[in-house]
């Protein structure tokens, strides 16, 4: 207890020891699995008959891929034959979900597609879900199930699995490359250039990777993505390009109409339009906190900080700064998370950290609901809270090295800091 009588943040952090904190994760993840059980058997037409038939965003990646199968990639950006083919693998009448991916991303796509369409739903929602608890545990330095049960309880995860979403896979390369950036570096690059198929979370890593001379791994990751882009262009020619740079150019009327609901957006812009402020002043606020972002990760990968504070960082810093991120996309916080409490034993982690983190482990739980009852956007608040701890951590750790590196040059020289 404090002075004033009410729970002192050791009181709270001791409470919330790992016994606990897997209890509850447990208690939640069973929760979610029934409520996810009950959500797909509706939305199946098992409970009550269905006006129209449903699918997920799965289908948009697996009809790209049948049309570039067919000899007609550039086609996956015509909204009329990319709707076409998503009918033909699924039902019709079905909502028309976007494919504003680039050329690269079809790859993969156009792998999946030559399999049966369940079966390559299984296959890759499964196999990324795979990659993201195996980078989890490593980052968490945890085999045990606990860390399993912690990773799997993140509501994200059955919006991802429920939506036929790539979140995983994001998190997972993510994640697996700051691992390895220290020790294999030009891995860590590939890994990083990968990305390149959702350009939005790849904005600060040239700039991490330049500001903490990171060059090999820097000159990997354009390796990569360039191999990708050269691939993409062999394989569909340059005309599939050229419809995707005009379908991303037209894009931003889709996600500021609405037609993306605004509630279920995690970045600044669709927490400002959420709240009813206008577009220009919604792209400005976004312009900002990129910005912000930026300047972030820059001051943080220049020093020689830990490797939980930077890759924590670049994380949480990705996440905020890019110009479109949806509700799935925090599973990428789930990266920066697993970082912070990996060293959260550190005397440069926030006395307050693991129980912040897991009151933004719960808040998410409900936040499409609350952002679209209360208009309140959770997901970005999330996402800046999120990268404000890994600010108040970063800032910490740099206190105690300056305050070390002072300590030492008076025990050298006595007069060198009069």
């Amino acid at each position: 207890m404090n002075r004033r009588g009410g729970p002192d943040r050791a009181d709270i952090a001791a409470w919330l020891d790992r016994r606990r904190v897997g209890a509850g994760a447990a208690l939640l993840l069973a929760l979610q699995i029934i409520g996810f059980l009950f959500i797909v058997a509706g939305t199946h037409g098992w409970i009550v008959k269905l006006p129209r038939p449903t699918t997920t965003d799965f289908v948009s990646f697996y009809a790209a891929g049948t049309l570039a199968n067919e000899g007609r990639p550039a086609l996956a950006y015509d909204q009329v034959a990319h709707l076409a083919a998503e009918e033909r693998a699924t039902a019709a009448g079905i909502e028309y979900q976007f494919f504003n991916y680039p050329p690269v991303f079809i790859l993969l796509c156009a792998a999946l597609a030559r399999l049966p369409y369940l079966l390559a739903f299984v296959l890759f929602e499964g196999a990324t879900l795979l990659l993201y608890l195996l980078v989890g545990c490593r980052i968490l330095g945890c085999r045990g199930g606990a860390a399993l049960v912690v990773l799997l309880a993140f509501p994200l995860v059955f919006w991802t699995l429920g939506l036929g979403q790539n979140a995983f896979l994001t998190a997972g390369l993510f994640g697996a490359a700051t691992l390895l950036i220290d020790r294999r570096p030009i891995i860590a690059g590939v890994l990083f250039g990968a990305l390149c198929y959702k350009p939005q979370f790849g904005l600060l890593i040239p700039l991490a990777l330049a500001a903490g001379g990171h060059w090999r791994a820097f000159a990997a990751a354009a390796a990569s993505a360039g191999l990708l882009v050269l691939a993409s262009l062999a394989l569909f020619g340059a005309d599939t390009w050229q419809a995707f740079l005009a379908a991303a150019g037209a894009s931003h009327r889709t996600y500021e109409s609405g037609r993306i609901l605004f509630a279920g957006m995690a970045n600044t812009f669709g927490a400002a339009r959420l709240l009813g402020i206008a577009t220009p002043f919604a792209y400005a606020l976004q312009a900002g906190a990129s910005l912000i972002a930026a300047g972030f990760v820059v001051v943080v990968w220049r020093r020689p900080l830990s490797l939980p504070t930077r890759a924590a960082a670049l994380a949480a810093a990705s996440l905020v700064a890019a110009p479109l991120a949806l509700l799935y996309d925090l599973m990428l916080g789930v990266i920066a998370a697993a970082w912070l409490v990996r060293d959260g034993n550190s005397p440069a982690a926030w006395g307050w950290q693991n129980p912040a983190l897991a009151a933004l482990f719960v808040m998410v739980l409900d936040g499409r609901g609350l952002a679209e009852s209360w208009h309140l956007p959770i997901f970005p608040l999330a996402a800046l809270a999120l990268l404000a701890i890994a600010a108040a951590r970063a800032r910490r750790e740099i206190a105690q090295r300056r305050s070390a590196s002072d300590k030492l040059l008076r025990e050298e020289d006595p007069l060198a800091l009069v």
